[in-house]
């Protein structure tokens, strides 16, 4: 069968089952999960990939809301791999567009694995859980799925691996930050606030001054590294003085090595206003995602398929980064996280009218759009030995000058 057969055949795939995609996307849009939570749509999407002759796992990588699929032709040839992402915000839902992500990503897969037969080679899709964090779940678990999905093996034969983001603009795979977090617990002693505040130790003063303290650090670092967080616990009521407060924090920067030599000051911080106030501190640390190990060679390809989908594609600096775990996933195998339009050139994720984006006509079509163009990237993979080793011998240069430096 002839290339362009192949790609006829992938069109035919995703087009044949368009309603069928749209509708599960507008039905996960419809029941917001927050992470490690998102129980209805790992049934939603395992299913329907069963349906298509994909062998499902769920309950992997340390998560049970996880799952792991796959297709093998039983012949030799690459293995593409598909990261669906299917987590909500808290409070405000589907803002973020994951269920476009994860629909997308699995229409992708079915489509490649229908022409595997003629290409060889394996297809996954990896249901990766609380891309956004969430509330902690069982265990302690957070976010940063993608790196524990590295750590189980299950990227180890994977050759590359392709998502696509809805956005304002689609954009190819840029660069993201790296993201740690860090939790505060402080400890006082309660009183009573009208009475007796003389005989407390307030907890709460001790996170203000922590609050203020990082506030005050921000001046003096360098451009691009972020630093915020939220009072997570300020007391229960206020004619008692708080005897426990807590806060969390993200720390950003261009690289894992930049958050990890902030944290020491931050703690200092936190060390310091403890012995201020008389309190004591306990500070919890949670590695968060890495960031973005862009492939030059998959943005050649996603451009030319792109451009061939009717897509205009920005190719301007894209002001403002945010941290993603799919940073993890690059830095392990080349990979792809390019951005497809949904709205208004000014859409913001997080917000009410990004989540409205996400279940519009525009926003649908864009989940066919990409998921056409994600399969057709991998189809270029499978069948263009020299295309795919570009990718590979760029990738591996990139570690080795990580590992020199």
């Amino acid at each position: 069968m002839s290339n362009s057969e192949l790609k006829a055949r992938l069109e035919q795939s995703i087009h044949q089952h368009r309603d069928d995609y749209i509708a599960i996307s507008r039905d996960i849009h419809a029941h917001p999960e927050t992470g490690n939570n998102e129980y209805y749509a790992n049934d939603v999407l395992t299913t329907l990939l069963q349906k298509h002759g994909f062998s499902v796992t769920s309950n992997v990588a340390g998560h049970e809301t996880a799952f792991y699929a796959v297709k093998d032709s039983g012949e030799p040839g690459p293995t593409i791999a598909y990261l669906a992402e299917y987590d909500a915000l808290i409070d405000i839902g589907h803002a973020c567009g994951h269920n476009i992500i994860g629909v997308s990503s699995i229409a992708a897969a079915v489509a490649l694995s229908d022409t595997l037969s003629e290409t060889g080679g394996k297809v996954l899709v990896l249901g990766t859980p609380a891309e956004e964090g969430g509330l902690r779940g069982k265990g302690g678990l957070n976010g940063n799925v993608k790196a524990r999905f590295v750590e189980h093996g299950f990227l180890d034969d994977v050759d590359v691996a392709l998502m696509v983001h809805p956005s304002g603009r689609t954009r190819l795979s840029g660069p993201s930050l790296a993201n740690n977090h860090l939790y505060f617990h402080f400890y006082g002693k309660p009183s009573h606030a009208g009475s007796s505040p003389h005989k407390g130790v307030n907890a709460l003063d001790a996170l203000v001054l922590l609050y203020n303290g990082i506030s005050v650090l921000r001046q003096q670092l360098p451009d691009g590294v972020r630093v915020h967080g939220i009072i997570t616990n300020g007391g229960q009521a206020p004619n008692v003085i708080p005897e426990y407060a807590s806060a969390h924090y993200y720390i950003r920067a261009d690289t894992r090595e930049e958050v990890l030599a902030l944290e020491p000051r931050i703690r200092a911080i936190a060390d310091g206003v403890a012995l201020a106030t008389g309190t004591t501190v306990k500070i919890e640390h949670q590695v968060g995602p890495r960031d973005f190990n862009i492939n030059h060679v998959l943005n050649g390809v996603l451009l030319e398929e792109f451009t061939a989908a009717g897509e205009t594609v920005d190719l301007s600096e894209k002001e403002g980064k945010g941290s993603t775990d799919a940073g993890d996933i690059s830095h392990a195998v080349p990979t792809a996280h390019p951005y497809i339009k949904i709205g208004p050139d000014d859409l913001i994720g997080h917000t009410v009218a990004f989540r409205e984006a996400a279940n519009s006509l525009q926003g649908y079509d864009a989940l066919i759009t990409g998921a056409l163009v994600l399969a057709r990237t991998g189809l270029r993979l499978l069948t263009e030995p020299a295309l795919l080793q570009d990718a590979k011998d760029e990738f591996a240069g990139q570690k080795n000058r990580s590992n020199a430096a």
